[in-house]
């Protein structure tokens, strides 16, 4: 019996220094400057991914201009139906104010079935249809009425997708697009994200296919260029006013206002 209790003791003694750290002394492992990799991060611990953060209701409830420059440099998201998803940067936003802004569609105060989501909670979605065939996404904002085009995207992830649903959605073959043509404009992002009337009122916070996330290294004011909106120019003064925004130097905007550029340079 004594020789027994002895060796019982010395497995006891072998189990207890050869056992793993406790879970408190993992999570030290993550958090010492120049301590070994934690096990968290080994293939032999498996954790699953957290989500990205996603852009709450603060961030979009702000005055429309505001907002049109704080999109810039921000992350839009697009689940496809096959749990694919695109991720473009935002780098090219017009705002549009309603109320007296001849250029809105939303002037007047004039609320209709069309219009209906530029007058609901900041962070819902405005899609329109032109010429009978392309899309425009608009994200509402503070102000009656008020909402952000979002013009341009630089695609990040997703690419391959985005240039088959580009293609289908052109009815003559064409040549291959090139990364900065496949979200350069407002229709054209649209396409590339597979975006259409059937995402008009939905919610950017609570939405399961479409969702923004904070971008990295985000624009200071030098970065960015204020200059006139596109394809507006039969609402007199509102033509003139500078409510478009797109970061300087960036080969996804729609359009580049070089004088302006020379301007800021200058």
């Amino acid at each position: 019996m004594p020789r027994k209790r002895k060796l019982l003791a010395q497995l006891s003694t072998l189990q207890n220094s050869t056992s793993f750290p406790q879970s408190d002394a993992v999570e030290q492992l993550n958090t010492i400057p120049g301590a070994h990799p934690s096990p968290k991060s080994s293939k032999y611990f498996v954790i699953e991914k957290k989500k990205s953060p996603q852009l709450q209701d603060d961030f979009f409830n702000q005055p429309c201009v505001s907002l049109a420059k704080s999109f810039l440099g921000q992350i839009l998201v697009r689940k496809l139906p096959d749990g694919r998803e695109l991720w473009g940067r935002i780098v090219e936003t017009e705002a549009y104010l309603g109320g007296e802004d001849e250029a809105s569609h939303s002037k007047g105060g004039k609320q209709t079935q069309r219009n209906a989501a530029m007058f609901m909670k900041p962070g819902t979605l405005y899609v329109y249809q032109i010429y009978g065939i392309y899309f425009c996404m608009n994200v509402s904002s503070q102000g009656e009425g008020a909402a952000v085009l979002l013009r341009s995207l630089e695609p990040l992830q997703g690419l391959d997708a985005m240039r088959e649903l580009r293609r289908a959605s052109r009815k003559a073959p064409s040549k291959l697009l090139k990364d900065w043509q496949l979200c350069n404009g407002p229709s054209k992002l649209c396409q590339a994200f597979g975006i259409d009337k059937a995402f008009d009122q939905r919610d950017l916070t609570q939405d399961a296919a479409i969702w923004m996330v904070p971008g990295q290294d985000l624009p200071g004011e030098q970065d960015v260029v204020t200059t006139t909106r596109i394809g507006i120019g039969n609402t007199g003064e509102w033509a003139q006013k500078p409510l478009r925004f797109y970061l300087r130097g960036n080969r996804f905007v729609s359009v580049v206002d070089k004088k302006m550029e020379r301007e800021m340079a200058a």
